[in-house]
């Protein structure tokens, strides 16, 4: 059974930094994209950043360049999203997925990290 369980959220005041961890278990994720998503209240759920299955590329959103850093530890199964200076509008659940090769689309999704920054 495939599973990507994420981890690392709370409540932060703005300006402060958090980590996201998404850890991999069922299988090895070693050849796959993996991304990180957020979904606010009554908004849909919009890409954040992705780190490509070597760890040599990634690609954030707009609005999180600069502050957010994907990261990987193929040896752990594990994905970080390290986010620093942390705005009010950065309140969202965050998901972790990963990307398959063949499929070429997100088929895998974690249960996601509520992430509340007050200001």
């Amino acid at each position: 059974q495939v599973q990507l369980v994420e981890s690392g959220g709370g409540l932060v005041q703005a300006g402060g930094s958090l980590r996201l961890s998404c850890a991999a278990s069922g299988r090895t994720f070693s050849s796959y994209t993996m991304g990180w998503f957020r979904q606010a209240p009554g908004k849909e759920r919009e890409f954040v950043a992705q780190i490509n299955w070597n760890g040599d590329s990634t690609d954030y959103a707009d609005a999180v360049k600069g502050r957010f850093t994907v990261s990987r530890d193929k040896a752990k199964n594990t994905v970080y999203l390290q986010m620093n200076s942390l705005k009010p509008e950065d309140t969202a659940v965050y998901y972790c997925a990963a990307k398959s090769p063949v499929l070429r689309k997100y088929a895998y999704w974690g249960q996601g990290t509520q992430v509340t920054v007050s200001s």
